[in-house]
């Protein structure tokens, strides 16, 4: 169990690749405060080794509530996993000719915002009582591969091309620290943020050769989940400031219309 002991924060762990999160790190040994928006009726019940914390986290006491939580029943905060975001699409996110102000700022808000929060709230923490500690944000490969003829919301890639720049930053300079921060690219992942794609049969047979791994396929939560493991466990305490695309090869592979 090679998270045996680590007390961690998930904030995103209600749903897809945080949800899969809380199952797979519980099962690692972990202790978990998971934050989302709504408490769910399918979502495990809390047990001494997990907590819940509803709120949104684009405010800064959603996860200031949880790291309270994380303290008062596991004392010490040995780790963070960002995995909350979203499409901006219903906002207005698109290509950039038509894209909105509005899609911009929310687009930004939920995905760049509310990760410089959670990792500020908890680097702070880490700092105060000079706590070594991992954090671990989710960005995503359009940031830096784009895929223009089926993903073009140019909001969510400049959100997510934040992420990480502010990760590998921030990596640098407190590296000095022993607090270690790194990204996860995923490409396209079997999440409800995934249902246009999933519904769209040019999509998936396009997803068929631009992640060609596995014969082929959209991506799991679970596929995601033991790279966040990994660089939240000790076995990778001299790794930091890398991005590691999780994408069934997206970012290596053509894609065929």
């Amino acid at each position: 169990m090679i998270l045996k002991g680590k007390n961690i924060i998930i904030a995103g762990g209600t749903s897809g690749i945080g949800l899969a999160a809380v199952h797979f790190f519980l099962n690692e040994g972990a202790n978990i405060v998971s934050i989302g928006k709504n408490n769910e009726e399918n979502l495990p019940h809390a047990t001494a080794n997990l907590q819940w914390v509803f709120g949104d986290l684009r405010k800064e006491e959603t996860i200031q509530q949880a790291i309270k939580v994380c303290i008062e029943h596991y004392r010490t905060i040995d780790g963070l996993l960002h995995v909350a975001g979203g499409s901006g699409r219903t906002f207005g996110d698109g290509p950039l000719h038509l894209l909105t102000e509005e899609g911009w700022e929310k687009t930004w808000q939920l995905n760049a915002t509310s990760t410089m929060l959670s990792n500020r709230a908890i680097i702070n923490v880490m700092l105060h009582h000079q706590h070594a500690g991992s954090i671990v944000n989710i960005s995503s490969v359009l940031a830096s591969h784009p895929s223009p003829h089926f993903f073009s919301t140019h909001a969510y890639a400049a959100a997510k091309a934040a992420i990480i720049g502010l990760s590998k930053s921030a990596a640098a300079f407190y590296a000095k620290n022993n607090i270690r921060i790194n990204v996860i690219s995923p490409g396209l992942v079997d999440t409800p943020m995934a249902a246009r794609a999933k519904a769209n049969e040019e999509i998936m047979q396009f997803i068929q050769t631009k992640q060609p791994l596995d014969g082929g396929r959209i991506s799991k939560a679970e596929d995601i989940v033991g790279m966040a493991a990994f660089l939240l466990s000790d076995q990778s305490k001299f790794i930091t400031g890398q991005e590691v695309a999780v994408d069934g090869g997206w970012s290596i592979s053509d894609g065929q219309f």
